[in-house]
């Protein structure tokens, strides 16, 4: 078994290698050449906790992964992150337990891909302008993911921790974007959104983080924070503004997209209205962006098919490169 951590990850495996090995895998979920069982949650209301246990197979790749995260927000007072997990990958042709990964890394960076392929066929091909809402834990990659399919000229961060923000601008000079990129922290999220082509929402929220009243005609959101049904990054309003609404995993949005349930419960709104989930839209089987005008979202909640893709594209590279610690089981 090869073992890596998420140093030595970070160090083989990067966004554009993520957009390529995801991109793939949804060609083989086409394919119905995936396996995926629901996902199980168990939650720890006292510290606004949970852990997710998410399995899957590839029956192209014959490669299978489990899953294991937990997501405590209070963890930085303690010194810890509020994400932590693993990946277990095993072959599925003979059982064999293959490698274990650390999961942080990989599952932001997979959700930053999700995002990075969805906006390349959903935002202006000429968007200039993103909006963050929220600098924590996975915001970062959802930048990255953006940068890697548009040309982005101007940053805005949001963030009510300002601290926060300001580390989240550093961290992004040092990664080594475009100097030509301007960076800025606002105050104001409406100046923000209603200045932007693209908003990454990545936020732990109960309540709408922005008016969907201020966006302009062709904009493009990503929300990707809210992941259980009490959650909501965007409110009623944008909703019924968009034109095309498009998810990662249509069974876990209907579960654990806060936002669209509650649109469900509360208007005349319906899943029904959902223009398709991710993998229809890479592999062409939906539209993409048709006009200017069109104000568009993609909803994300995580999948575990997402996660194994990754897994096997750093596994793959782990053994051409022979990084990581080989143990025997």
């Amino acid at each position: 078994m090869i073992i890596l951590n998420e140093k030595e990850i970070q160090e083989l495996y990067e966004m554009e290698q993520a957009l390529v090995d995801l991109e793939s895998m949804l060609h083989h979920k086409a394919a119905d050449k995936i396996v995926n069982p629901p996902r199980t949650v168990i939650e720890f209301p006292e510290e606004d906790g949970s852990v997710l246990y998410m399995p899957s197979t590839d029956l192209d790749e014959e490669m299978m992964t489990m899953k294991a995260v937990t997501i405590f927000p209070n963890n930085p007072s303690r010194g810890k992150s509020t994400t932590q997990g693993i990946v277990l990958l095993s072959d599925a042709k003979n059982g064999d337990h293959v490698a274990m990964f650390n999961a942080s890394y990989l599952t932001r960076l997979r959700t930053g891909a999700m995002s990075g392929l969805a906006t390349d066929r959903l935002a202006l091909k000429d968007a200039k302008t993103l909006t963050m809402i929220g600098t924590g834990g996975m915001a970062f990659e959802q930048a990255l993911g953006v940068l890697a399919v548009r040309d982005i000229k101007e940053i805005l961060l949001i963030n009510p921790t300002k601290e926060k923000a300001h580390n989240f601008k550093e961290k992004l000079r040092q990664f080594g974007i475009d100097l030509s990129i301007s960076i800025e922290i606002l105050d104001d999220v409406s100046e923000a959104v209603s200045a932007s082509q693209i908003v990454c929402c990545s936020t732990r929220s109960h309540e709408p983080v922005f008016n969907g009243k201020d966006l302009l005609p062709g904009t493009h959101v990503n929300g990707v924070g809210s992941y259980l049904p009490h959650m909501r990054e965007v409110d009623l309003t944008f909703l019924q503004r968009a034109s095309k609404i498009v998810v990662d995993d249509l069974e876990g949005a209907t579960e654990e997209a806060g936002e669209l349930i509650h649109a469900e419960q509360q208007t005349d709104w319906s899943f029904d209205t959902i223009h398709g989930d991710l993998m229809e839209l890479v592999v062409n089987k939906i539209a993409h962006r048709e006009n200017n005008e069109e104000i568009t979202f993609f909803k994300s909640v995580g999948a575990a098919y997402y996660d194994l893709a990754v897994a096997n594209g750093v596994y793959k590279i782990a053994q051409k490169t022979n990084a990581g610690t080989k143990i025997e089981i």
